[in-house]
């Protein structure tokens, strides 16, 4: 028994070496092949019946205006923008379709409910990933320094907001503790020693 040799095909592409970019608002890419494939791609996944010109031609024009209005910004955002305007349309249409059934099809409705839920759900963790992508997705730190002397206890805070691979920017700024001394601070501006009336 003799094995096949996997048939190999040779295919000529050209890139053009410089990219004009005019559809980077749908895809994110300087690359409008790029753009264009990814568009295209997303307007066939939409729950329309493709054979229909007017309603398909509709839902296109009107998912490319979210696409542009969402404003990718690279390939990655408009990779995460283009399942996100998927997820999104199955979502509505499985609800659309567990509404349309009467209320003794119990079963059939549950089940395309939990299909609209579980599409809400990657609809929400697309937008995650893309607010983390865009750098919204950054951590709020707290550092506290506590200077304490016999008499008084005095806290000055300091918040940092920095992404979480901005270590460096962290350390620089936490390596040498504020010092304090209780005659440098008034009791009365910071709030300690003060007697409630």
């Amino acid at each position: 028994m003799s094995k096949k040799k996997p048939i190999v095909r040779e295919r000529k592409i050209a890139i053009d070496p410089n990219p004009q970019g005019n559809l980077k608002p749908l895809g994110g890419g300087q690359y409008d092949d790029w753009n264009n494939w990814l568009a295209s791609r997303t307007s066939l996944a939409l729950p329309v019946n493709q054979k229909d010109d007017d309603r398909a031609t509709e839902a296109t024009v009107a998912v490319y205006s979210g696409m542009i209005d969402l404003k990718p910004a690279d390939p990655i955002e408009g990779i995460l923008i283009s399942q996100l305007v998927a997820a999104n349309q199955a979502s509505l249409e499985m609800y659309r379709r567990a509404w349309a059934l009467s209320s003794e099809y119990f079963e059939a409705r549950t089940k395309y409910l939990a299909l609209a839920d579980k599409a809400a759900r990657t609809v929400a963790m697309l937008t995650e990933r893309l607010d983390h992508h865009r750098g919204r997705g950054q951590q709020q730190i707290t550092v506290k320094h506590v200077t304490v002397n016999a008499d008084q206890a005095l806290v000055a805070e300091q918040v940092l907001t920095a992404k979480p691979d901005d270590t460096a920017l962290l350390t620089a700024l936490t390596e040498k503790p504020i010092q304090m001394t209780a005659e440098s601070i008034k009791p009365e501006a910071a709030g300690v020693g003060r007697k409630k009336e």
